[in-house]
């Protein structure tokens, strides 16, 4: 059962029903009992396992094999006419009868049901035995807003708004809720929503905390819901709300907004088993999103020197059979594309936005550590299509990650000055790249007027990975795993910029990469307190972010300048292209994806990162 936590937020504007019980009977005189009273007031029916006759009117139709092919619950919605007085019990209620109804059913229809009450993954519902169609009538949808006013734990352990009283019931969600999650949308064709605008990772705008990040976790909870397709299979095509917007060129992104949504409230996992267990609305009218956030053209940015740092999204020149044969030890499990199709995919996108992207110098992160392989693959085709001429440095095999760094540069604006060095655990023992990637520093120079710049390019631990084995678990505050583990890794790297570690004679360094750390953690904070600047906060603030998880925008991806580079520095911009969009829109070819989605003449979802653009009027 899932329990109730009360929390102090506004107030649902509905309540579940409103008017008098009665009694009435089927066309088989068999007692008819009210559909609130098979729901009860808690999150089971107090009538499991019992066989009842109720009636209503069908406010969702979710038939199998029916003249609907788009819904296919294999069922219905039913829905008292005359509301109960107890607002903590529904008046709605699912319907099951099967992949091969006998008696098809509209919205609209007057029904009688004879069937037995049961619970499917906390949903109650009614496995029919009998439906009979008795006539007509309309039911019209209760107005529910969100955040909710109390919370419920779903069977995983996680907070959810607790819409139990509206279960099974046909509702309207007046308000402007923005879309959050993108993730689910091919697979369990569900968009993650929100009321109150775009989420925020807690550490992005807020200090470390465990309970400030509960007290985050619960209000997003409370004022979140998902929007579900209606279809029971996993990777159902056409896929749902990916276009549903008034423009004929719209493609749904986080940040878009949608109102005024009508449909009925289930509570289930993404397409039955599976998925995510929470509260979703099944639209019953097409809903239509608005374009709040629309994808941005070609990146401008001030200044006469143009820096990029980009995750690559595990770019491999070596194709991933399945076999373990990447890496240095040519021993460690492939990533990225799974066939020559998905490679040439995956390639040309990526040279279109480094092409957009008009960079002097790319770091570039993700990519097969195979000896600039995969460098030489991504610059040789870059050359053919680009007006520019780019090169990359040249390195050995970096540590021992089947992932690495890299950089690109383009020849009529920039040489090389003296040879890459890298920061692992032989230099400081503090940098553990048994967990990071070993940072990878190169010294550049400026053709027009020979100023020397350092650039160290970086892929921190991800928070995801488990470090318990080495004392450094998720403490609960918002910083994940292996954060004193980054945090070491960050004073390393302080300290050896200090140190000029390229020899270049020059006190400009800019640090950038994939840091695995939001704004205001430690691994951040330390490379703050050593005198670096932070250039993402200072020009974007906290709402800046390249990466979303968990339906929470954060900014990954950063870079930070030695105090003799800040006043050279013109411009800082996150290009969103890639964090936004659905991962449908990748190179990708698995679990029959249509090809077609796909197009690689613009850049959006090259990565699952935004790639983070420095101006600079570099001058000395």
């Amino acid at each position: 059962m899932r329990e109730s936590l009360v929390i102090f937020v506004a107030l649902l504007t509905a309540c579940g029903g409103s008017g008098a019980n009665r009694s009435n009977s089927s066309p088989d005189n068999a007692a008819v009992t009210s559909i609130y009273e098979v729901q009860g007031n808690g999150a089971t029916s107090p009538l499991i396992g019992q066989t009842v006759t109720i009636t209503g009117i069908v406010t969702g139709d979710f038939q199998n094999n029916d003249a609907d092919d788009s819904r296919n619950l294999d069922g219905f919605y039913l829905q008292d006419t005359v509301n109960d007085t107890d607002p903590a019990t529904s008046d709605g209620i699912f319907v099951f009868d099967g992949g091969n109804p006998t008696v098809d059913v509209s919205t609209g229809d007057r029904v009688s049901v004879k069937g037995m009450v049961n619970e499917y993954f906390g949903e109650t519902q009614i496995t029919a035995a009998q439906v009979t169609i008795t006539g007509s009538g309309t039911i019209q949808p209760v107005d529910v807003n969100l955040p909710a006013a109390a919370l419920t734990t779903n069977s995983d352990g996680n907070s959810i708004a607790d819409l139990e009283r509206f279960e099974g019931m046909l509702i309207r969600l007046p308000q402007a809720l923005t879309v959050t999650s993108l993730y689910n949308l091919e697979r369990y064709g569900e968009v993650g929503l929100a009321q109150g605008g775009r989420p925020y990772g807690f550490t992005n705008q807020s200090a470390p905390d465990v309970a400030g990040r509960i007290a985050h976790r619960e209000a997003l909870a409370a004022r979140s819901l998902l929007l579900d397709d209606g279809r029971k299979e996993s990777y159902a095509t056409p896929i749902a709300f990916l276009t549903a917007g008034a423009a004929s060129s719209y493609s749904i992104r986080s940040g878009d907004q949608v109102t005024g949504l009508i449909g009925v409230l289930r509570f289930s996992r993404g397409s039955g088993a599976r998925g995510s267990e929470a509260y979703r609305l099944m639209p019953t009218a097409d809903p239509q999103f608005e374009s709040q956030n629309p994808r941005p053209g070609a990146p401008i940015v001030k200044g006469t020197l143009r820096i990029v740092s980009f995750n690559a999204l595990n770019f491999f020149s070596t194709i991933d059979t399945g076999q373990s044969t990447c890496g240095p030890s040519g021993s460690g499990g492939c990533r990225g594309a799974d066939s020559t199709a998905e490679l040439d995919r995956q390639l040309s996108k990526l040279v279109t936005t480094l092409d957009m992207l008009d960079a002097d110098i790319v770091g570039l992160i993700e990519i097969e550590n195979n000896a600039g392989a995969a460098l030489q693959i991504i610059v040789d085709t870059l050359n053919l299509t680009s007006s520019s001429t780019y090169d990359y440095v040249r390195t050995a095999a970096i540590g021992d990650d089947v992932i690495t760094t890299g950089f690109l540069f383009k020849t009529a604006t920039i040489s090389l000055n003296g040879p890459a060095v890298i920061l692992d655990s032989s230099v400081d023992a503090n940098f553990n790249d048994g967990r990071n990637r070993p940072a990878l520093a190169q010294s550049f120079v400026q053709t027009s007027n020979n100023a020397v710049l350092s650039v160290v390019v970086n892929h921190l631990k991800s928070k995801g990975s488990s470090c318990d084995n080495i004392g450094d678990p998720d403490l609960g505050d918002g910083q994940g795993n292996c954060n004193a583990m980054r945090t070491s890794a960050g004073a390393a790297l302080a300290d050896w910029v200090a140190r000029d570690p390229t020899g270049s004679g020059d006190a400009d360094y800019l640090i950038i990469g994939d840091f695995n750390a939001h704004i205001f953690e430690d691994p951040l904070t330390t490379l703050k307190s050593a005198g670096l600047d932070n250039l993402l906060e200072t020009f974007s603030g906290t709402d800046a972010y390249s990466y979303v998880f968990n339906g929470q925008a954060g900014a990954l991806d950063h870079a930070f300048a030695s105090a003799s580079l800040v006043p050279q520095v013109t411009e800082v911009v996150e290009w969103h292209i890639n964090a936004d969009e659905p991962p449908v829109r990748d190179y990708n070819l698995e679990s029959g994806r249509a090809a077609a989605l796909f197009d690689d003449r613009n850049p959006y979802r090259t990565s699952d990162h935004d790639p983070v653009i420095i101006g600079l009027d570099l001058s000395n």
